[in-house]
C-alpha cells in the first residue's frame, strides 16, 4: 500500500524497500530496534548521495540570502560575519529561544537592545498557533512579533524526542497529537517547509528523523538514512530560496561512522549552512565533545556551523574552540524563571536567604539595565515568585550570554583566545576543578589549562 502526499511524492507505508514479500519484510523488521545487539540491514532506499543539489540563487547581480565571511581565526575557532536577509550577525553567537514567537519575559525591542542577532522560533508550535494562515496574512513572524532582526526556525523534528509519547514516526513524516488541544498533525518535510516559508525565517531547519542521543541499536542508523531521504524532500518543497535558507542537520547519534556518512551526503547537496544535531540529550560530555570535534573537522570551512541545543557557558567556550559558530538553548531564560542569575564565576541562586540584605548588583562589572538599577536584595524578593523577577533575570542572563560571545569573538580576532579561555576557566573553577572532558577537548585544539 502506498500513500501520495504533497508534490506527488509517493511513500511506502509497508516496508522500507517496497517489497511485499514477507521474507524480505522480516529481513528489515529489526531496523527500528533500539537493542544494541541487533544489526541494521541496509535497504535499497538508503542512498547517501542522491544527486539533488540545494538551489542557491546565482547569476549576475544576485545576492544570496546568506553570506559568511571569516574575519579571524585561532586554531579551529573562527570569528565571522554572517549576513542574512534581516541582519548582519557576528559569530560565534548565541541565539535566544522564542519557541512560540516570544522569548519569555522579554519584548522584541529588548531583544534588539540586547543585540541579539538571531532569535529562534519553533515550527511545530507556531504551526499549531497562530498557524501558517495567520503568518501569510500578516506577512510573516517578523511583522507579527515586530522583530526586525534575523530569525531561525526549528523544523519541529526535536518534538520527536520531547513529545515522543504523542508522536508516531513513519516514512511519510511524524504524526503528533497536539499537547494544546489534542488535535492531530502529520508533520511531513513538505509541511515543515511550507510552515517555515510562511513564517519567513532567515534560516529554516530541515526536518530530520531525531532520536535521543542515548538511543542505541539499528534505530540510530535508520534515522540517519531517513534524514538523508527527507532532506531531498525539504529541498524540493522550499518555495523561497532567494530570501530564506535551509540548514541541514547532521545526525548519526554517537556513532562516528554514521556521522561521517551523514556529513558526506549532506555536503554533497551543498547547503548554505550545517547544524550538528542529536546531542545534549543525556550522553556523556566526553562523547559530546568528540562528536562536535569530528563534525567541525569535516564540515565545510566556508559555511556556518550550528550546534543545536547548547547554552551552558563552559560548553559555549569549549565548542567555540572546536569551531562552532552558532548556538541556541532555553537555559538562560528558563533558569532565570527559577531565580538563577548567570555570572562570571558561575551562577547565583537569588532565592537564597544570603541575599536578603545584599544591596549590591548581581555583577558589579555588568552593564545591563538590571545590574544598573536593581540589587540582589530586591531580586531575592521577586526571584522565582513574581513575573517581574523572571523578566529581570532573563534580561540579565541573555545579556551575560551576549557579552560572553562578544568576548570570545574579540579574543579570536585579537589572537588572545587561549588567554581568554584560561581566564574564563579560572573564574568559573577557582579550585582547579574544571571538568576533565573540557580540559581534554581544549587540549585537542592546543589550549592547555
Amino acid at each position: 500500500m502506498t500513500t501520495t502526499i504533497d508534490q506527488n511524492i509517493t511513500i511506502d507505508n509497508n516496508s522500507n524497500n517496497n517489497n511485499s514479500n514477507n521474507n524480505d519484510q522480516d529481513k528489515y523488521s529489526k531496523n527500528n530496534s533500539t537493542d544494541i545487539n541487533d544489526v541494521y540491514v541496509k535497504t535499497e532506499e538508503d542512498i547517501v548521495i542522491s544527486g539533488v543539489k540545494y538551489p542557491t540563487p546565482t547569476g549576475e547581480g544576485v545576492i544570496p540570502p546568506l553570506q559568511f565571511e571569516i574575519v579571524g581565526k585561532w586554531g579551529k575557532a573562527r570569528a565571522a560575519k554572517l549576513t542574512l536577509p534581516h541582519h548582519q550577525c557576528s559569530t560565534p553567537m548565541f541565539m535566544p529561544v522564542g519557541t512560540q514567537g516570544t522569548v519569555k519575559g522579554l519584548t522584541s525591542q529588548q531583544l534588539v537592545d540586547l543585540n541579539c542577532g538571531v532569535v529562534l522560533g519553533n515550527t511545530y508550535h507556531l504551526g499549531h498557533r497562530p498557524g501558517p494562515e495567520v503568518m501569510d496574512s500578516v506577512g510573516g513572524l517578523h511583522k507579527f512579533m515586530n522583530y526586525p532582526r534575523a530569525m531561525l526556525t526549528d523544523s519541529g523534528g526535536f518534538q520527536m524526542v520531547s513529545l515522543l509519547q504523542l508522536a508516531e514516526i513513519t516514512e511519510q513524516g511524524v504524526q503528533f497529537q497536539s499537547p494544546h488541544d489534542g488535535s492531530t498533525m502529520v508533520l511531513t518535510p513538505e509541511l515543515s517547509m511550507g510552515i517555515q516559508n510562511s513564517i519567513g525565517a532567515d534560516i529554516m531547519m530541515a526536518l530530520d528523523d531525531v532520536v535521543s542521543s542515548t538511543t542505541v541499536g539499528p534505530r540510530v542508523e535508520q534515522a540517519m538514512y531517513r534524514t538523508l531521504r527527507w532532506i531531498d524532500r525539504c529541498i524540493k518543497a522550499h518555495k523561497k530560496p532567494e530570501t530564506q535558507n535551509i540548514f541541514a542537520i547532521v545526525q548519526g547519534g554517537l556513532d562516528s561512522r554514521l556521522r561521517d556518512i551523514c556529513m558526506e551526503g549532506l555536503m554533497a547537496r551543498e547547503f548554505p549552512g550545517y547544524a550538528i544535531g542529536g546531542l545534549s540529550g543525556g550522553e556523556s560530555k566526553d562523547m559530546f565533545w568528540r562528536v562536535v570535534h569530528q563534525c567541525t573537522s569535516k564540515l565545510p570551512e566556508n559555511k556556518p556551523r550550528y550546534l543545536m541545543g547548547v547554552g551552558y557557558a563552559l560548553d559555549l567556550v569549549v565548542c567555540s574552540a572546536l569551531g562552532v559558530d552558532m548556538f541556541d538553548c532555553v537555559f538562560p531564560s528558563r533558569t532565570a524563571r527559577f531565580g538563577t542569575a548567570l555570572v562570571a564565576s558561575g551562577s547565583l541562586n537569588l532565592k537564597s536567604a544570603e541575599y536578603a540584605l545584599d544591596f549590591t548588583p548581581i555583577d558589579s562589572e555588568c552593564t545591563c539595565m538590571v545590574c544598573k538599577n536593581y540589587t540582589k536584595a530586591y531580586l531575592h524578593i521577586v526571584a522565582g515568585k513574581e513575573a517581574i523577577g523572571g523578566q529581570l533575570l532573563t534580561y540579565h542572563n541573555i545579556h551575560y550570554q551576549m557579552s560572553l560571545m562578544s568576548q570570545i569573538r574579540q579574543s579570536i580576532i585579537d589572537q588572545t583566545f587561549p588567554n581568554f579561555v584560561k581566564s574564563f576557566i579560572n573564574k568559573q573553577y577557582p579550585n582547579n576543578d574544571c571538568p576533565q572532558w573540557a580540559l581534554d577537548a581544549l587540549k585537542e585544539v592546543n589550549i592547555i589549562i
